[in-house]
């Protein structure tokens, strides 16, 4: 019996330990000597070249403030896993514990924070519009009686008819099956817009044929805050993850990364993305803060 009582004991024990490891995450890293990075394989921010390799503004951006926090533990080595994440399995995989911190396109909004927890925002995503240059549109209102493309599964178009100029337009909608889908509607003239992520649009532009026909046009239609994201309850790994990132922003490097993925070259294809940094991303850089979606839309 006593023996039984004792076992009941060490099972409660280590369960309450593995539940205290679920929310100090710095303690797990220290003690496995690993830590699993949520990464995306086809973002603007995030994306892979195959063979495990993921890459990206967010992914080194990501890779660094882990090695500052391996600094921090004072590890002689960190062995960073990466852990391909959708947009309907990134939430689950962060709260269940498989991913330890989130570097993807993620939205910070008031429904995910319910959920999760975000580092400091470090780019703030514009949706915008792509059209041929020689189209004559350059607002939403030209929009009226045109074909408009987007992604399956996304809300751009939504985003679009909700906004407060869009009233009395009229447009038909058509669903690529992906980005590139999306942009080949508006490449072979299936449709005379493209309405996305501005830094989705400017990748498939860099990508084109002739890029210079092609330009962002109109109205920013939404402003998302993007930020990494982590477990809820966590303070002190939120702490870590949100010194690298002002550390990163003070001293000029997280500048530099920007440039080194939106206006250098940048592979597979050794193109230019060609998207300098918004107002809206500068100030999110200038005041770090956590803000979800929900406060950029107030007025």
């Amino acid at each position: 019996m006593k023996k039984h009582l004792l076992a009941v004991a060490v099972t409660a024990l280590a369960a309450g330990s593995v539940f205290a490891q679920a929310n100090d995450t710095l303690a797990k890293i220290k003690a496995s000597g690993s830590v699993t990075l949520g990464v995306r394989e086809s973002s603007g921010l995030s994306y892979t070249l195959g063979n495990g390799k993921y890459v990206g503004f967010h992914t080194e951006m990501g890779e660094i403030v882990l090695h500052d926090i391996q600094k921090q533990l004072g590890l002689a080595k960190l062995d960073i896993k990466y852990q391909p994440v959708t947009s309907q399995n990134r939430i689950p995989l962060v709260t269940n514990g498989t991913v330890d911190l989130e570097c993807g396109s993620t939205t910070n909004n008031a429904a995910r924070q319910k959920d999760v927890a975000f580092a400091v925002t470090t780019y703030v995503e514009e949706v915008r519009t792509v059209v041929k240059a020689s189209s004559g549109i350059n607002s939403i209102k030209d929009l009226n009686g045109k074909t408009v493309a987007t992604t399956t599964g996304t809300t751009s178009v939504q985003t679009l008819r909700k906004h407060e100029r869009a009233g009395g337009i009229d447009f038909k909608e058509v669903f690529g099956k992906d980005h590139a889908d999306s942009f080949l509607m508006l490449e072979t003239g299936r449709a005379d817009a493209f309405v996305m992520d501005g830094s989705i649009l400017a990748a498939n532009i860099s990508k084109s044929k002739n890029p210079a026909d092609y330009k962002i046009v109109g109205e920013v239609l939404s402003v998302e805050p993007i930020a990494c994201m982590l477990r809820k309850d966590d303070p002190a790994f939120k702490k870590a993850v949100d010194d690298s990132i002002k550390r990163q922003i003070a001293d000029g490097s997280l500048a530099k990364l920007y440039d080194k993925w939106f206006m250098q070259p940048v592979p597979p294809t050794n193109t230019k993305i060609g998207l300098p940094m918004s107002e809206a991303t500068k100030a999110a850089w200038a005041n770090p803060n956590d803000k979800p979606m929900e406060d950029y839309a107030k007025k």
